[in-house]
């Protein structure tokens, strides 16, 4: 008498995909965590290697085995952290753990009360509406200068704005002010949960201990 065999493909799917899911599950780390904040300069690429001539995370950093949470266009300046702890690298960058990030951005033009208060409620981009984002105007920030600088229209007033998304998306930022007509120009991210890139010079960067999970 022949074996039943129906049902052995399904099994053999079932498990494949219980062993995808546990090997894409975050996990500890092997050995002590890593956690890396770093300055990433203009011009820069969020990887540790690239193309001949490229800039990368390999110029500046030379730790092994950390990864960056999240990522920063090549043409952005600011905060990036980077660590060896995937479930600390999930919760800060997966779309549900809402996390905050705060950005400086640059634009051109003077926007007024109203193209902000979109901002603020959410705008449709091609991929969709975005999350109500928080969003002020501030000061020209005392930071460092951009090489090379932006360029400017000197007939054309510029303004900074400070803004906070706990969502990310490809070229977010800029496609939201370009959205009510007013192109970002410099874009520098300032806070990412709560860590800031006030005391980092740009390429600059330092390793931090966090409190362990099992501390109250």
């Amino acid at each position: 008498m022949k074996p039943n065999t129906t049902n052995r493909q399904p099994l053999r799917a079932n498990n494949e995909r219980r062993a995808s899911r546990k090997i894409n599950k975050p996990k500890r780390p092997r050995g002590p965590q890593k956690v890396i904040l770093f300055n990433k300069p203009y011009n820069t690429l969020t990887q540790f290697s690239g193309e001949p001539g490229d800039s990368t995370l390999a110029d500046f950093i030379p730790v092994k085995d950390v990864y960056p949470a999240g990522r920063l266009d090549k043409d952005s300046e600011g905060l990036l952290v980077l660590t060896n702890d995937g479930i600390l690298q999930a919760r800060l960058t997966q779309p549900q753990s809402k996390q905050a990030k705060v950005y400086w951005v640059q634009v051109e033009g003077t926007p007024t009360a109203e193209d902000l208060q979109q901002l603020r409620d959410g705008v449709t981009l091609k991929d969709g509406p975005t999350l109500p984002a928080g969003i002020e105007v501030i000061e020209s920030p005392q930071i460092w200068d951009r090489t090379p600088p932006i360029r400017e229209r000197k007939n054309i007033p510029t303004t900074w704005i400070a803004i906070t998304l706990r969502e990310g998306r490809n070229r977010q930022v800029r496609r939201m002010t370009a959205h009510i007509g007013f192109p970002t120009l410099r874009l520098i991210r300032y806070q990412m949960a709560q860590w800031t890139v006030a005391d980092l010079a740009p390429g600059e960067w330092k390793e931090i201990t966090l409190p362990s999970p099992n501390q109250a």
